[in-house]
């Protein structure tokens, strides 16, 4: 039982923040509505994939080495911020390309799979959430199967969450509503990028606390 309860409080944690649309989202979504299903699955599995390392590394101690190295945890904040605003003006001033609906459009422009990992991988709300909520969830008496099962949780709530986001946002009906305004997409999904990503550089100061 108290297994059950120790996923239970994590999770009743974990899951709002995973639906809470954030840079993960966005990936998705322009990935989805940019370049078609492929492409958004892709990037579902990217963001999925980077969720469960950073649920792998929390587990086996990343808060308390971010705790006692506070450099380190300012230079992973910059150094993802800074990614994510130079991502956001990429995409800002990118030019227009034809929506794939199926197949076809997963290998233009990048992969999107490294895209939707590297955008996990660089954000820093991930780290925080997994260092302070999975870690401190964590003893030396915690079996492995247990965190076994939170990291496979992370991965499989991620997947399922996102795909349905990504299978929704490039269905037809979606797509041919906003046919006509791909090009605006692209450059929504960039200011929210450079947006988020200045908002983690401006908070880079502060201390992670365990």
């Amino acid at each position: 039982m108290g297994s059950l309860l120790i996923l239970a409080s994590v999770f009743a944690i974990f899951i709002p923040a995973l639906v809470l649309p954030g840079p993960d989202f966005i990936a998705v979504v322009r990935s989805s509505m940019t370049k078609g299903t492929s492409a958004g699955l892709l990037t579902t599995l990217g963001v999925s994939t980077g969720l469960g390392f950073y649920a792998t590394l929390s587990l086996l101690g990343l808060s308390a080495v971010l705790v006692e190295y506070q450099w380190l945890a300012w230079t992973i904040r910059v150094l993802g911020g800074c990614y994510l605003a130079w991502l956001g003006f990429k995409l800002l001033f990118s030019k227009p390309q034809r929506i794939e609906i199926s197949g076809g459009g997963a290998g233009r422009r990048g992969n999107p799979f490294v895209f939707g990992f590297l955008v996990t991988l660089t954000n820093p709300k991930a780290i925080v959430l997994f260092a302070s909520v999975f870690a401190t969830a964590v003893t030396e008496a915690t079996p492995l199967w247990l965190m076994a099962s939170m990291i496979a949780l992370v991965f499989a709530s991620a997947l399922i969450w996102y795909a349905s986001v990504s299978l929704f946002m490039s269905s037809r009906p979606v797509i041919s509503r906003f046919q006509n305004a791909r090009h605006w997409i692209e450059r929504m999904a960039g200011v929210c990028f450079i947006g988020i990503g200045g908002k983690i550089l401006a908070d880079a100061r502060n201390p992670v606390t365990p």
